[in-house]
Parts: structure tokens; sequence; C-alpha cells
């Protein structure tokens, strides 16, 4: 009976081992088909990442957007992986991507390859929006404007974006979207069209100024008007100051002062800055941008100049309350304000004789 029991008790070990090594195998499987592709489709869909979301709070809309299948799983990778580098956004994702890929997507690895990755910078106008998706896309620069000018296109923008109105129909302005758009790096598919990337960039918009909408209604001015602002201060602050800028054109418009800003007349001639000098009939040009006309006194441009950042519009819904009506910043960033037209150039004059002058 002992020797018997003997030659039982290896044959469970044994047993019980086996069963370990098939459960840790059957894991092991589950584990790579549960993080693998959902299907072969190749359709792209759309997935926005919140402000401060986690990767944790992502699960549920990953697998309700059929881009996982098991959430499960999917929290077994993360917490074997550790992802960092989450970024708020919007992204297009497609269900056969398997979950390595979705995560290199939304850490942004710099690695990852997808179809087209555009960024479109800060203080970019919309002549620049036009090249760099030309030059990135199948898409033409016709078939960009007939967009931008396809009211019908326009009137749809407007009752789904709650900052949109119809101060973008307005025949003066030069592109509808202009200042609209909001900068940053979009992951696209190979055949994108400029809907989707308008959609893209505006739904980034709308998600970027939530937190602002109350100060935005509670303003004097509408959006257009501050967004307006907003462009030019992008521009103009050389420097890092952007509320005391801000400040600065306030003062001048409340006192029905012309804002003065270079960037609005270049703009209006349709020149970038960097570009060359304008010629003088351009900088006397009376035209809906051109704020160094004596006719724009106490006036906003009829539109946006470029496409700001989110600090630009802050600086707008916050300026730093002052006395001064000129700026100037020097080549190490740092602003100057003045009081009047005599220190402004005394300020100029010092700057340009400390080697300090700052040029485009």
């Amino acid at each position: 009976m002992k020797k018997r029991k003997l030659k039982i008790i290896p044959c469970l070990i044994f047993g019980v081992i086996l069963l370990l090594i098939i459960a840790v195998v059957s894991l092991f499987i589950a584990y790579n088909v549960g993080i693998s592709k959902v299907n072969n489709s190749d359709k792209v869909i759309e997935f926005n990442v919140p402000e401060n979301a986690t990767y944790y709070s992502l699960s549920y809309n990953l697998k309700k957007k059929n881009l996982i299948k098991s959430e499960f799983f999917y929290k077994i990778y993360l917490k074997l992986n550790k992802p960092s580098n989450l970024k708020a956004g919007n992204y297009s994702l497609k269900s056969n991507m398997d979950l390595n890929e979705i995560i290199k997507i939304l850490s942004n690895d710099p690695n990852y390859k997808s179809d087209i990755r555009i960024t479109f910078k800060e203080g970019l106008n919309m002549r620049n929006i036009i090249k760099i998706i030309t030059q990135n896309t199948k898409i033409t620069e016709s078939d960009i404007l007939l967009k931008l000018n396809d009211e019908n296109y326009l009137n749809e923008l407007i009752k789904k974006y709650w900052f949109l109105t119809n101060e973008i129909k307005n025949k003066d302005i030069y592109y509808s979207l202009e200042g609209y758009l909001f900068p940053d790096t979009y992951d696209f598919n190979k055949n994108v069209t400029i809907d989707k990337i308008f959609d893209a960039m505006l739904d980034n918009t709308q998600k970027k100024l939530q937190p602002y909408k109350t100060s935005i209604n509670n303003s004097k001015y509408t959006y257009h008007q501050l967004l307006t602002l907003a462009s030019i201060v992008e521009l103009e602050s050389v420097g890092n100051d952007r509320s005391g800028v801000a400040g600065v054109f306030y003062n001048r418009l409340n006192n029905n002062w012309s804002l003065g800003s270079d960037v609005t007349t270049y703009y209006g001639a349709k020149i970038d800055i960097n570009e060359r000098d304008l010629y003088q009939a351009e900088l006397d040009d009376y035209n809906a941008y051109n704020t160094r006309n004596s006719q724009m006194a106490g006036k906003l441009p009829i539109g946006p100049i470029c496409n700001p950042g989110i600090d630009s519009v802050a600086a707008v819904l916050n300026p730093t309350k002052s006395n001064y009506f000129y700026f100037v910043a020097d080549k190490n960033k740092k602003t100057y304000y003045s009081k009047t037209y005599n220190e402004h150039l005394a300020i100029i004059n010092k700057l340009k004789k400390d080697d300090l002058w700052y040029e485009y």
C-alpha cells in the first residue's frame, strides 16, 4: 500500500505541473489574441483623447469604437508595458491595428510611422497651411479653396461648432477658416480628404477652447474678434509676455488708436513677414486687414491673420492692465513697454546700439 502511494504522489505532482503549463500557455495565447487586431478593416476611426485622460480611462471607448478586443487584456498590456506620454488630441486609428501599434500612436512614439503625420506650428497662416497639406497629401490647392468658399459646407460647420459664426463668411475675409484650425500634430490616412483634415483640426480647437467658453461668452467681443486679436498677439509676441502685449492692443482699441501692427499689414498684402520688406504703397494701402492705416483707428482686422496657439487666446482673455501704448522685444525675447512714442524710439535706439535689436 505504501509503495502505491509513493507512485501516486509523483503522478499528482506531474499532473499539477502539466495543468499549470497548460494554463500558462493558454493564458499566453489568450493574451496575444486579446491584444491582436480586431479585424482587417482599413477604415479610419477617429478617436479622441480628452485632456487629463489616462490610458486606463480610455479602455471603454477603445472597446466601444471596436479598436481593441478586450478591456481586460488591454489593462494587462498596460501593466506589463507601462506606456507613457499620452497626449490629448484627435487620432486616426483603424481596427486592423494591433494594441502595440495603437499605443505607439497614442504615446506619440517618434519611431512610429503613420500613413501621414503632419505638424502645423503655431502662427502659420492659411497660405502656409495649404502648402503643407498639398505637399503631404493628394489634396490640391484647388480642392482646399473650393471647400473654404463652399457656403453650404461653412453653414454645416457653423451648426456643428459653437465657436463658428456667420462672421467667417464675410466677403472681405481672405480665407474663411483662418485662425480656427488648431496648430498641432495630426495622423491621417493616405487617402485623407480635406473634410477629414478640417474636422480633426476643428475638433481639436473645440476641445482646447472648452475651458475658456464661459470667459468667451462673457466678453464684450465675439470669439471671432478675440481670435483675430489672438492671432496678432501670436505673431507680435516675440517675447514671452503675451498678456502684456494683449494689454497694449486693448489700450489702443479703447483709445481709438490704430493697432499699428506690421504683421497685419503683411497679411493684408499677402506677403510673409520674412519674405521681403513691404513697398510704401503696401504700407499705406487701406484694406480690411492693414491696421497701420489711419482709417483702421479703433478697429480690429476683419478676421484672424494666422492660426494662434491656446496661450495667445488665453492672453486676450486675460490681458495685463497697464498704461502702455507701445512695446518692443529684443533678440533675447525680453519685452519693453512705453507710454509715449518718444520713449518707444529711445528704447529702440538703445537696443540697436547694444546689438539687441530683433530682426525677423
